[in-house]
């Protein structure tokens, strides 16, 4: 059997599970390829981790950091000191990351002063809010990345305006491989996740709220709560999945929800796809939600200064509103009045999994 070029996957956050899911599946297929994952631990409720793994066939990390919550720096600077000496042990050809966590940002550090060649998923996206955590992250490890696969066009150009533009592939998104792998088995769930929380399809709001931006801010908590308030009724409620850093800042900022905004518990992966497939609309912070309701045909309402997926919002099928609660409940009507035009996703063809292993390969043999 040929020599096989040695994999190690960095992930700690549950978008970083679901996007890992479809090259760990690609990785299985690819003889020339074996992967190692590294969970750092950046996430660390079951409900937030291993159910994600067990749902999307991801393959068991060989190793997990158990690092949890911190600041920013005490998160990172424990992940770098872990992952500095697992790199030098296991001695990998690559070191694969996803996105814009901690956990991609301490992986790209340590694998670069290593002198470990670092591939980037989802580069090239911005915000271009340096205030953000995540967009430091982002661009800090795209500039010292050897491979750098971009899911659609504008990630590519924004790369070229930083100069960056050895080792950059337009591959196409792996989210849209994941839901369109998902969705199938997602769709055979949905009566069982509808059921027991008393709704029918299309006839509530689907919420999703973590970013420091707004969950450390009380007033734009306030104001984000308030507008689901206004939005909400009986009929048809806002379920919202409470991510624990926005339950511990809604202790503290002492807000109560209204009592048509229904708290549940963080979802795994295949039930918020079927619960956000049979939305009416979807109000949310998270960049992985806004791209998947776009998908799904489901309205967004970002709430948000700014989107990294700026085609959704030039589909007409997401809009940025911040966390004004006058701007959300404004833009949650007219969507829900007028709905959202047709579009065909720009995320590739479903194979983003397959060219990222192929171009893994080929760099390898080199």
């Amino acid at each position: 059997m040929a020599q096989q070029s040695h994999i190690l996957t960095v992930v700690g956050a549950r978008p970083q599970f679901i996007k890992a899911a479809v090259i760990s599946r690609a990785v299985a297929q690819t003889p020339a390829l074996r992967e190692t994952i590294i969970h750092t631990g950046q996430h660390y409720d079951d409900n937030m981790s291993r159910v994600f793994f067990d749902e999307l066939e991801i393959p068991a990390p060989g190793f997990n950091l158990g690092v949890g919550s911190g600041s920013h720096g005490a998160q990172t600077g424990e992940m770098l000191a872990q992952l500095d000496a697992l790199y030098q042990e296991q001695k990998p050809d690559f070191v694969l990351l996803y996105g814009d966590t901690n956990s991609t940002l301490a992986g790209a550090l340590a694998a670069a002063k290593l002198h470990i060649p670092v591939a980037h998923v989802e580069a090239g996206l911005r915000s271009f809010n340096r205030r953000m955590p995540e967009e430091v992250n982002r661009v800090l490890t795209d500039h010292v990345s050897d491979l750098l696969f971009c899911p659609t066009q504008p990630a590519v150009d924004n790369l070229l305006a930083e100069g960056i533009t050895n080792g950059v592939s337009l591959v196409g998104d792996v989210m849209y491989d994941s839901t369109l792998f998902s969705q199938q088995k997602a769709t055979e769930r949905i009566e069982r996740v509808l059921g027991p929380l008393g709704v029918q399809p299309k006839s509530y709001q689907i919420a999703t709220v973590h970013r420091a931006e707004n969950v450390a801010d009380s007033a734009k908590l306030a104001a984000i709560f308030a507008a689901m308030d206004e939005i909400s009724t009986p009929e048809a409620p806002t379920l919202l999945p409470l991510h624990p850093g926005c339950r511990r800042a809604l202790e503290t900022h002492g807000i109560v929800p209204g009592q048509n905004v229904r708290l549940l518990d963080p979802q795994s992966y295949l039930d918020m796809v079927a619960l956000l497939s049979q939305a009416r609309l979807a109000l949310t912070d998270s960049g992985g939600l806004q791209k998947e309701a776009a998908i799904f045909d489901v309205p967004c309402v970002t709430l948000r200064d700014e989107t990294e997926w700026v085609e959704t919002v030039e589909a007409g099928r997401n809009c940025v509103v911040g966390a004004a609660t006058v701007r959300i409940v404004e833009a949650a009507q007219a969507y829900l009045r007028a709905g959202i035009p047709p579009w065909t996703p720009p995320y590739g063809s479903g194979n983003a999994g397959t060219l990222i292993c192929e171009q893994l390969v080929a760099t390898c043999a080199r």
